[in-house]
């Protein structure tokens, strides 16, 4: 389904029924990346996930994207639906957006899962993409499907699931390159951490062990600076864990919401 807020066209999913969580995915992947979450998450949420500005069915409109008004895609999405309060998954960009929203929007978070994300640009972040905007630009998205799924995956799970590491493959082919590079331009600028202590909403950091893009320290700064959130380590995964340990990340998802749900 499609949906016209904060002047353009969001493409989202439904799907269950129960409490709200909304689910963020990456760059240049789609909503399909939660495809496996969706199927066990469905039986006791109402799941929405949609495919952010730049990505999947979504506009792609030119320009600079900034972390902020990614957030504000959301909350128009969000109110669109009616949508006051939910819970929140965001891997990767997504979790980047999932801090700028909760800062920017408090209260509306039940919880956040903050999955293989980081709070804090590196301080080679400005080469690091301007690079890949660069390849991006002049190249278009082929020439960056192979280091991407290199960082994305481990080596033997790149081997003996070529079916899944080809779909994801696929939509990073698909992804706009206006989309990708508005989009990289918002994650270079990501520097949130001083601000965590004022999130409020319990919080689960997880990351893959072997994932070389936003690696566990980066996980621990925000489980470190966010106080009450909780942490957890995924071995046998890189960046992408909710695919690569799919069963792993969804019951780790569980069980914390279970305890949320508990406490509330």
């Amino acid at each position: 389904m499609k949906i016209t807020a904060n002047g353009i066209d969001i493409y989202y999913g439904i799907e269950g029924e129960g409490p709200w969580i909304t689910l963020s995915h990456s760059l240049a992947c789609n909503l399909g990346m939660w495809d496996e979450q969706v199927k066990v998450l469905s039986r006791k949420y109402k799941v929405l996930r949609y495919d952010t500005r730049g990505h999947g069915q979504s506009s792609a409109p030119p320009g600079e994207y900034t972390l902020d008004q990614l957030a504000d895609d959301v909350k128009a999405l969000l109110d669109a639906l009616r949508i006051r309060r939910t819970h929140w998954v965001g891997l990767s960009m997504g979790g980047m957006i999932g801090q700028v929203f909760a800062l920017k929007y408090p209260g509306v978070f039940q919880s956040m899962v903050l999955a293989d994300t980081t709070s804090r640009r590196a301080p080679d972040a400005a080469k690091l993409w301007g690079d890949r905007i660069l390849v991006a630009r002049e190249r278009g998205m082929d020439p960056l499907v192979e280091s991407t799924l290199a960082r994305w995956f481990t080596e033997p799970y790149r081997k003996s699931h070529q079916d899944v590491v080809g779909r994801i493959a696929d939509d990073i082919r698909a992804t706009p390159v206006l989309g990708y590079i508005g989009c990289c331009q918002a994650i270079a600028k990501i520097d949130v951490t001083d601000r965590l202590k004022e999130i409020k909403c319990p919080t689960l950091v997880i990351v893959g062990e072997q994932d070389m893009g936003t690696p566990p320290a980066m996980a621990r700064q925000i489980h470190e600076n966010l106080p009450g959130s909780e942490l957890q380590i995924i071995p046998s995964a890189a960046h992408l864990s909710n695919i690569e340990q799919a069963g792993v990340f969804t019951d780790a998802v569980l069980g914390f919401l279970d305890r949320v749900n508990a406490r509330a």
